[in-house]
């Protein structure tokens, strides 16, 4: 059948039944600054050859991660994927494949989701761990929130090394859930001052190791601090290969750890789309969100797989669900599981002791060039940098000769324009560093 838009008639009946004059109404929420006041300013019609031209120009104006030297991190990292990743999540029964309703049709699917909640509950040293989320910060927020109900307490404090994205993130969910949210200025050294002032209304804590700047965090000092006043710990990470060579969260006493996924199995690709990895304590997971695979044995006693725990809106919790997240990043979970797979613990380890070696070579060489301080005491595959100079000036020079050189930490946070954050991964070489060299000592002479 063609599909007919409504008429102005079927418009006010709609209107009428939701009890507002106008559609403008429903958006009453959205900030006046946000809403558009016209048409946006794009050409009004093009042809599909005129179109493909004209992104083709666009697309040439980006600069790929691998076309020069690349030490941006703080949050997204470039590592080397295998093609043989790529080559098997193209497979159609994994590219295609979406919500496994039906069991009795979904079993790889079902599989492969099992597995990786498995992997991951083994990296983050957890009992539990979901099917996945959207990204690292909205599954920061919603273990916010998940503290909250299993606490019954609405006070929660995030350290002052949480990436500001992830910050903000939770902010924006917790404002619309009467939540009182205790941020601190992101700032190097800070971290600690999270404990300060903890008492019985605190819900959790919330703590990233390594944190924005590079950090490793003891967490256990924060686990005890929070389990003290029966508050919980939430920990949180932006790269996942640094547990291959330092103590896992649940190690170190966490009660949720929370992150992005991106760095195993998944490229940068603009910004997305991503894999958010939640874990939890087997006696949270009743308030744990989004969907847990379980493994099973059918009626003839073989082997498969369910849903064994979807409590979101759309099935029966409807709104008693944990969570209004209506899906889980399906594809980058298989691509993250097939890459685990490919590496296993010895890999892993391997992998990530070679970042933590370049990282260390890279920071013996920029700390030797006057007007350059390592902020860090400690730090995985990424350390932060005080410049003598701002560090925006400093990029943007480096970016000349053709080295991204880090990010300026004035692009996340305020009243930090001197430093810079810089990461090194098993993708950058030996030319790549000394050119990293080149390019801050002349920016900075």
């Amino acid at each position: 059948m063609r599909y007919l838009p409504l008429n102005e008639n079927d418009r006010k009946d709609m209107l009428a039944k939701v009890g507002v004059p106008m559609v403008d109404a429903l958006f009453e929420d959205v900030p006046k600054s946000a809403r558009l006041t016209g048409l946006i300013d794009l050409p009004t019609h093009m042809t599909e050859a005129e179109v493909e031209s004209h992104l083709t120009r666009l697309a040439g104006k980006s600069r790929a991660a691998g076309s020069g030297s690349f030490f941006i991190g703080a949050g997204a990292y470039r590592h080397h994927i295998p093609a043989t990743v790529d080559h098997l999540i193209q497979r159609s029964e994994f590219l295609t494949a979406y919500t496994p309703y039906q069991p009795e049709i979904s079993q790889g699917t079902l599989q492969v989701l099992f597995e990786f909640q498995t992997q991951v509950a083994m990296l983050t040293g957890m009992e539990v761990a979901n099917a996945s989320m959207y990204d690292g910060s909205t599954a920061c927020a919603e273990a916010v929130l998940m503290a909250c109900r299993v606490k019954r307490r609405k006070k929660v404090k995030l350290a002052a090394g949480l990436h500001p994205h992830y910050a903000a993130t939770t902010e924006n969910q917790a404002q619309f859930l009467g939540l009182d949210l205790k941020t601190a200025d992101c700032a190097p050294g800070k971290d600690s001052d999270v404990m300060d002032g903890l008492d019985k209304d605190v819900a959790a804590i919330v703590v990233q190791s390594p944190n924005v700047f590079g950090e490793i965090i003891d967490l256990e000092l924060y686990a005890e601090a929070a389990h003290e006043v029966g508050a919980l710990l939430i920990a949180v990470f932006t790269e996942p290969v640094a547990f291959g060579a330092i103590k896992s969260p649940g190690e170190m006493g966490a009660d949720i750890v929370v992150g992005e996924g991106q760095s195993i199995g998944v490229g940068l690709n603009y910004g997305g789309p991503y894999v958010g990895l939640l874990a939890c304590r087997q006696k949270l997971v009743r308030q744990m969100p989004g969907r847990v695979c379980g493994e099973t044995v059918d009626a003839e006693g073989k082997r498969g797989y369910v849903l064994t725990l979807s409590t979101r809106e759309q099935h029966i919790r409807r709104e008693k669900a944990t969570s209004n997240i209506c899906t889980n990043s399906g594809l980058c979970t298989v691509a993250w599981s097939i890459h685990m797979s490919l590496l296993g613990e010895a890999g892993l380890r391997q992998l990530a002791t070679i970042n933590h070696e370049k990282a260390c070579e890279l920071a013996d060489k920029l700390t030797a060039i006057d007007g350059v301080e390592l902020v860090n005491d400690s730090f995985f595959n990424e350390f932060t940098l005080r410049l003598s100079k701002p560090a925006k000036q400093v990029v943007d020079a480096m970016l000349k000769n053709d080295v991204l050189g880090g990010l300026h930490a004035s692009r996340l946070m305020d009243g930090q324009d001197d430093l810079l954050i810089v990461a090194a991964t098993e993708t950058n070489s030996e030319a790549d560093m000394n050119a990293f060299e080149t390019a801050l000592r002349e920016a900075l002479s």
